[in-house]
């Protein structure tokens, strides 16, 4: 078999790569290849569907005509090598396609830390949807769930299994909770929050093994205190990307697939995008992952514009998390971590948006974060176009929605 343009991954990197490419082609062949069954879904559902927000069929967002519609072969398999001198990549170890050009957009998978016990009926992720049909018959009230890990997916889980009236045990080896999505501030209000759903919120702990007990249930071995008791274990310790394929390719890994401000590998004709690929960011980094879905969306958009030879650069991806737990929003974007030594303003609680901190370096703002309410969100999406242009502003702080409503018209007209 051979295409035009072939893409590896049915997430939305890929999507949106495809339908960029139908958009301004209607002629290429494109063929899509994934290694999960059935439609395309969002994994950014996965959280809300457990909670029981959502149906499970609200989770695909592409219906049963979406291929044959726009004309995509898809594929489903699993992509076993690539042979970029030949220009052709082998499925399942048993056949091949070849290609005009390549997105590698396979997105990551959990990481399993090595605690013994960890491979085994009852202990789970919640990373795709498999993970969510395999976790829903287990939330039940009166359950006790242990979470392995503080992070974005994991406190998600915890807050889901707390909505449904599960016994939660967060364990944290870290000091501190969401390292990489709030500062201390913000991480010790959630934690208290967390804390007033009744969640056992433990941080500074490490499990030593996961224990099955001759009725099914855990006992999670904890180091210097009392094992954990659970019916159920859910792991999220991070996620690293999928590149195991690669290997005997040329294509340059590290940590993720590297790719330049248009979307390509080392390697001419292979481009990569999503939770994959290390790629440009805002702030001038040249390889950073940022395994979020609006990035990957972008990224997608700007590889397959320049597969179609436009050579048009990407703008490089902000971090940016958003989300509802414990009647809170959590949100953060750029930098805003407490050691950067940018200027840091508060925003006064008293204009009722919680704790909210933007920081700002050479009267350029650089970061927020946010612990407090959504009505604060207006302000972070007027901080984004600000925080991307690295344009130099001077605002009040103290009226800082004032002040960036005038600035972002101006940015924008």
């Amino acid at each position: 078999m051979k295409t035009d343009v072939l893409i590896i991954g049915n997430s939305a990197a890929g999507l949106s790569a495809a339908e960029t490419i139908r958009k301004h082609d209607k002629t290429k062949s494109v063929t899509i290849v994934s290694s999960e069954g059935g439609n395309a879904y969002s994994r950014v559902l996965l959280p809300y569907i457990l909670r029981g927000k959502l149906k499970e069929e609200n989770v695909f967002i592409r219906d049963n005509n979406y291929y044959q519609s726009n004309d995509f072969d898809y594929i489903e398999g699993k992509v076993t090598s690539i042979n970029n001198k030949e220009k052709n990549i082998t499925i399942d170890n048993n056949y091949s396609v070849n290609y005009e050009s390549l997105l590698i957009a396979t997105g990551s998978s959990p990481i399993k830390p090595p605690i013994p016990g960890i491979d085994q009926d009852g202990v789970y992720h919640m990373w795709t949807k498999s993970d969510m049909e395999a976790l829903i018959p287990h939330f039940q009230s009166g359950k006790r769930v242990a979470v392995i890990g503080s992070g974005f997916v994991s406190l998600q889980a915890a807050w889901a299994a707390v909505s449904k009236g599960l016994q939660v045990t967060v364990i944290e080896l870290a000091n501190r909770i969401m390292p990489s999505v709030i500062d201390n501030k913000g991480a010790e209000i959630l934690s208290e929050k967390i804390r007033s759903f009744d969640v056992d919120l433990r941080t500074e702990t490490m499990t030593n093994a996961i224990e099955k007990q001759p009725d099914g249930s855990f006992l999670i071995q904890l180091k210097g205190q009392e094992p954990v008791a659970a019916d159920f274990v859910i792991v999220g310790t991070g996620v690293r990307p999928n590149t195991g394929f690669l290997a005997g390719s040329d294509i340059t890994v590290d940590r993720g697939i590297c790719v330049d401000e248009f979307m390509q590998t080392n390697v001419e004709g292979i481009y990569a995008a999503g939770d994959v690929a290390a790629g440009p960011t805002s702030f001038g980094d040249p390889h950073q992952i940022h395994a979020l879905w609006p990035t990957a969306i972008e990224m997608g958009k700007f590889a397959a514009l320049n597969m179609l030879g436009k050579k048009i650069p990407y703008e490089g991806s902000l971090n940016m998390n958003v989300t509802q737990m414990y009647d809170l929003t959590v949100a953060s974007m750029g930098n805003f971590a407490d050691e950067s030594g940018d200027e840091v303003h508060l925003i006064p609680e008293s204009q009722g948006m919680g704790y909210m901190k933007v920081c700002s370096r050479e009267h350029r703002i650089v970061g927020a974060c946010l612990v407090g309410k959504t009505s604060a969100m207006i302000i972070f999406g007027m901080l984004r176009p600000v925080i991307r242009q690295h344009k130099q502003v001077t605002v009040d702080y103290m009226n800082l929605e004032r002040d960036l409503q005038k600035l972002t018209y101006g940015l924008m007209h």
